[in-house]
């Protein structure tokens, strides 16, 4: 008796269905929908990626971001990661671009535990440098903007970044960069991935105030005083004027020369 009701329920289980189909091809859910029986096969199974383009666009989409679990998003927007070579992410050095990153260039004497300069002095001495730099990179070619860091966390303290009109004057200045000097130190000079400074910088800073100061992992720009920014943005623009503003045209007129002393 117990074999015939085996044989019963194994028969009733296996009667075709009115498509034809056998019910265990089927699986019946609770709200009484039928759905076809989830194949092992990998490739008859669908995935949110229907082909290799639509992968590699949203790779690139999410490139440099905190979705990116391979590249490391900090260095990809600062140039810079406080994990250094520890980090658990890939920093992509670019083989070109129009921004170049001297680390620790700038020594402030503010963060010596032996300085003794008042504001104004401060001040003045960064002026000297910021002037300094700039006028010495306008001999690569032309200069857009120059970032002083004014952070004292490893990564950041004293990092300068210059950015040039064009990718070939970035080049130029960072091979030559490398093999020259700097108030008794060697310059350190690459490529950076920076092209946008308004995500490197930390919007807190110009605003109600970081919380985290100078250890912030976004830069806090050091800025020249007023005066030395306007004469340096006019005398460069005419600068530009009397070359033709190209800079890969030979030079008819020497590179504005700096006209303050360093403190």
């Amino acid at each position: 008796m117990y074999l015939q009701h085996i044989q019963k329920r194994a028969a009733k289980r296996c009667s075709p269905c009115p498509d034809g189909q056998s019910i265990r091809k089927r699986i019946k859910t609770h709200h009484g929908r039928d759905f076809p029986h989830r194949t092992s096969n990998p490739a008859q199974q669908k995935t949110p990626f229907r082909s290799t383009a639509n992968m590699a666009n949203f790779l690139a989409s999410i490139f440099g971001t905190e979705l990116d679990k391979v590249n490391c998003s900090f260095y990809f927007k600062i140039g810079a990661c406080r994990h250094g070579d520890r980090c658990s992410r890939k920093h992509v050095k670019p083989s070109y671009s129009q921004t170049i990153l001297m680390p620790n260039l700038y020594q402030n004497p503010a963060y010596d535990p032996k300085n003794r300069m008042n504001p104004s002095q401060l001040q003045n001495h960064f002026d000297a440098f910021y002037e300094d730099i700039w006028c010495e990179l306008c001999k690569y070619g032309e200069l857009e903007e120059l970032v002083v860091c004014d952070n004292n966390n490893d990564h950041l303290i004293g990092n300068v970044y210059a950015r040039f009109k064009y990718e070939d004057s970035a080049q130029k200045a960072c091979d030559d960069l490398n093999s020259r000097w700097y108030a008794a130190r060697p310059i350190y000079c690459e490529l950076s991935p920076v092209t946008d400074f308004r995500e490197a910088c930390c919007r807190l800073n110009s605003g109600e105030g970081c919380v985290r100061g100078g250890f912030c992992n976004f830069i806090h720009r050091k800025n020249p005083s007023e005066d030395l920014d306007r004469d340096l943005t006019l005398s460069t623009k005419k600068w530009l004027k009397d070359r033709g503003r190209d800079e890969r045209s030979p030079s008819r007129s020497p590179t504005p020369e700096p006209t303050r002393r360093r403190y």
